[in-house]
């Protein structure tokens, strides 16, 4: 789930993709770890790192202390094994796309970290996340991606934050508006390649 370019073969947060699976690998590098993930048709982006995710790993800093994770819109689990290279974090990687989280499922396998892959009615309703993380699905229209972010960012821990990349064209700042009337704390962290990263914060709700 994102909203990069319209590269995708079909919706990429249908639950089950019509299209044929295809797999391939992809690698990119972050802070001198080489990272290699296997990907696929019907996925979000599945040809490459999507930019919007590269832009949003390059501009924030990694957690440095163990904590309760949520990767947003995992697809095929690029922030999700970035996440979870501390062997202290805990990541809980929610998709729609089940094709996406079978792959991330391998992608992560061997992560140091404990990686919990599910569907957004497995996550216990009573869990509360250190961090968000979010590549989020603008295309899935205003109304949806209102409904997705008002389900998951209340469900922040005291003092948590999220980290939200969206692009500028398709309205990471009108969005920004939108999280400030609901009474979040929100702030432009970032800009790069198109892209807005913006910082979240549950002490302003």
């Amino acid at each position: 789930m994102s909203n990069g370019p319209a590269d995708q073969p079909e919706h990429y947060f249908s639950e089950q993709p019509a299209v044929d699976d295809r797999e391939r690998t992809i690698a990119f590098d972050l802070d001198g770890v080489e990272y290699e993930l296997t990907t696929s048709t019907g996925v979000f982006s599945g040809s490459r790192l999507d930019p919007g995710t590269s832009v949003l790993l390059h501009k924030v800093v990694l957690p440095d202390t163990a904590g309760v994770f949520l990767d947003l819109g995992c697809g095929y689990g690029p922030i999700t094994k970035v996440l979870a290279q501390r062997d202290d974090a805990e990541v809980w990687a929610v998709d729609v796309n089940r094709r996406a989280l079978d792959l991330t499922r391998r992608n992560t396998e061997r992560a140091p970290g404990t990686v919990h892959v599910a569907v957004p009615e497995e996550v216990p309703e009573d869990l509360r996340f250190d961090e968000i993380w979010s590549n989020p699905p603008i295309k899935v229209g205003k109304e949806a991606l209102h409904d997705l972010l008002d389900t998951w960012l209340p469900r922040l821990k005291d003092g948590g934050v999220a980290w939200l990349v969206v692009s500028k064209h398709l309205g990471a700042d009108s969005l920004a508006r939108w999280l400030a009337e609901r009474g979040w704390t929100v702030d432009k962290h970032a800009s790069a390649k198109g892209y807005r990263v913006l910082r979240v914060d549950r002490s302003g709700s």
